[in-house]
Parts: structure tokens; C-alpha cells; sequence
């Protein structure tokens, strides 16, 4: 079962899922965590994290992935948080940077000997591939998210 935590798509990758036929078999649930204040109360990333980093970081994504599993019944999650624009971007983050987070399951017993969720991040500066309106942002957003978890779940099986 797969949950997300979405910040900049506001619940696209849970709309992208759940139009499918069937979904209900493998999406759990959505968290619309836009505001830092839903990332705290909702997915329980701390506040002083989000003060530390700000909400667009690798720190939050990540906990916003493991607060994704830790407040569903679900086995993965996925978790994006980035600047989507058309405004709020800063040097060190650009409008188009969106930081990725999906924690799966252990498969390998050496690479998690207890069992924990592997944790992944990563960045992805979509302004650098042309990307540079809202909605071009978010739906690319969305296709990474789904895309690389699909690769991760196949490289994992």
C-alpha cells in the first residue's frame, strides 16, 4: 500500500493514483501537507527541522516520507516538497527546485537487518530542463515522483 505526502502538487500524486481502476488495492492514503504547519501536525516533521532547512530540503522530505508511513497503513510513501512559482524562489532555491522522498520496504536483509524502511531523497531542478510555469513544474512533479518510484519498486523486486 502506497501513501503520500505532497506539498507543491497539493495532492496531484494522489489524484494521478486514484484515477486509475483498482487503485484502492494499492493507495492507501494522501497527505496534503502544504503549509509547514501541516507538515508538523499531519506527518509529525518538526518544526525546528523546518526551521533549520526550510521546507524545501532534503531533511524535510525525508521526514515528511517517514511521516507518511508512520501516520498510515502502508508499507511505502512518497513525499515531494519544492517551489513551484510562479514566486518564492531564492538563490539557493530556485523556482522549479522540487526535493523527492520515497521510503520502501526491505528487501535485502543485509542492506536492513531490522527490517526498517529504506529511505531514498533526491533533487531535481526542473527550471534547468526548460520547466518554467507552475503547472509545467507540478506536473513534472508528478511524473518523477510516480516514474522513479516505479523504477525503485522494480530494482527492489
Amino acid at each position: 500500500m502506497l501513501a503520500t505526502a505532497e506539498s507543491c502538487t497539493g495532492g496531484l500524486i494522489a489524484a494521478a493514483c486514484t484515477e486509475l481502476a483498482g487503485s484502492s488495492q494499492w493507495f492507501e492514503r494522501g497527505f496534503v501537507s502544504y503549509s509547514n504547519a501541516a507538515k508538523t501536525e499531519l506527518l509529525g516533521v518538526d518544526a525546528a527541522l523546518i526551521a533549520r532547512h526550510g521546507a524545501v530540503s532534503e531533511p524535510v522530505v525525508r521526514a515528511m516520507a517517514s511521516g507518511a508511513l508512520a501516520h498510515a497503513h502502508a508499507q511505502l510513501s512518497l513525499a515531494v516538497t519544492g517551489v513551484a512559482g510562479p514566486s518564492g524562489g531564492s538563490v539557493d532555491k530556485p523556482v522549479g527546485t522540487v526535493w523527492f522522498g520515497w521510503c520502501l520496504p526491505a528487501t535485502q536483509p543485509d542492506c536492513a537487518p531490522d527490517h526498517a524502511p529504506l529511505l531514498h531523497s533526491e533533487v531535481r531542478h526542473f527550471a534547468e530542463d526548460g520547466l518554467t510555469t507552475r503547472a509545467q513544474i507540478r506536473a513534472a512533479t508528478v511524473q518523477h515522483a510516480l516514474t522513479r518510484l516505479a523504477e525503485r519498486l522494480a530494482a527492489s523486486a
